[in-house]
C-alpha cells in the first residue's frame, strides 16, 4: 500500500527527456488494419489480444508531457448486443447500431481544456465481456483523427493491464498508437485488493490471485473517504507513474477530470445525435 499527495501537494514524477516528434499525419495512418482486422469473431479477437501482448511496454517511455487527453465512448443501440446461439455476428449488428467516440484535450499541468473532437461510426463488434476495445477503439480513433495535434498522454475510461489477458482498452489502444496510455476504471474487472486508507492519494495494489499474486493495477483514493478508482497501466508507463499522473489530473472529484469530461462530452453528443 502507498500514498501520494493530491495534485499540487507534491512534486511531479520524473519524465524522460526524450521527445517523440513523429508527425500526426504518420500516426493517423497507422491504423488498426495493419495489426489486425476489425470484423472478427470473439475467438479471433481473443487470439489478437494474446498476440498483442508481445508489444506491450510496462515501463516509462514518456515524452515531455504538455498535453493530455481524456477519452470515452457511448453507444446508440437499437437491438440486442448479446451474442446468442444461432445468431450470426452480422445479424446481431443489423439494426444500425453506432459507437460514439469522444476526446477532450487539456494543457498539462494546468488542465485547461483546449480542444475536443467526436466521431460516430457503425458499431462493428457485439457486446462480449473482455472485448470492450473492439467496440470502442474504432470510434476513438476516428475522433483522434480530427484533432490538430496528437496528445502526449491519453487517459482511457476503462481497464488497461487489469484485464484477464492483460489487454484492456487502454493497453490495446496504446499499443496501436504507440503512445503512453493509462486505464482509469470506475469498477474492478478482475483482481482483489486489501484495505485502503481513507485519505486522498492513498492506494493499494490490485492483485490477480489466479496468477501467482501478480500486481495488475491499483485501487486509488482520489478524494477523502470516497470509493476508489482503479488505475492500471495502459502502455509505455509504469504503475507508479500512472498513479502519480492520475493524481495530478484530479480536481477534488472522485473521477479524474480527463475521463470525467470525456464522459460528459460523449453523453452530450449522444443526446443530440
Amino acid at each position: 500500500m502507498g500514498h501520494f499527495p493530491p495534485r499540487g501537494a507534491g512534486h511531479r514524477p520524473a519524465h524522460t527527456a526524450r521527445h517523440y516528434t513523429m508527425a500526426w499525419q504518420r500516426i493517423r495512418h497507422m491504423t488498426l488494419k495493419k495489426l489486425h482486422p476489425w470484423k472478427v469473431a470473439p475467438a479471433e479477437a481473443r487470439e489478437i489480444q494474446e498476440n498483442l501482448r508481445a508489444r506491450w511496454e510496462g515501463e516509462d517511455r514518456l515524452p515531455q508531457i504538455k498535453t493530455i487527453a481524456g477519452l470515452d465512448a457511448a453507444f446508440v443501440l437499437t437491438g440486442s448486443q448479446a451474442l446468442k446461439k444461432k445468431v450470426s455476428h452480422w445479424n446481431a449488428l443489423r439494426d444500425a447500431n453506432r459507437a460514439i467516440g469522444g476526446v477532450v484535450i487539456f494543457s498539462f499541468p494546468e488542465l485547461v481544456a483546449i480542444e475536443r473532437a467526436q466521431a460516430i461510426v457503425p458499431l462493428e463488434f457485439p457486446y462480449v465481456p473482455g472485448f470492450l476495445s473492439f467496440r470502442e477503439i474504432p470510434a476513438l480513433l476516428a475522433a483522434l483523427e480530427k484533432l490538430k495535434k496528437m496528445p502526449d498522454l491519453l487517459f482511457c475510461d476503462g481497464q488497461g493491464y487489469a484485464h484477464p489477458r492483460r489487454m484492456g482498452l487502454a493497453t490495446h489502444f496504446g499499443i496501436l498508437l504507440d503512445r503512453p496510455t493509462i486505464g482509469c476504471a470506475k469498477s474492478i474487472l478482475i483482481g482483489t485488493h486489501g484495505k485502503l486508507a481513507s485519505k486522498a492519494g492513498s492506494w493499494t495494489p490490485l492483485i490477480d490471485v489466479n496468477t501467482s499474486q501478480e500486481t495488475i493495477g491499483a485501487a486509488l483514493r482520489t478524494r477523502d473517504s470516497v470509493k476508489p478508482v482503479y488505475i492500471s497501466q495502459g502502455h509505455r508507463v509504469s504503475l507508479q507513474t500512472a498513479i502519480q499522473l492520475t493524481l495530478q489530473v484530479c480536481d477534488g472529484v472522485r473521477i479524474p477530470r480527463p475521463t470525467r469530461e470525456a464522459d460528459k462530452f460523449v453523453a452530450e453528443v449522444k443526446r443530440n445525435s
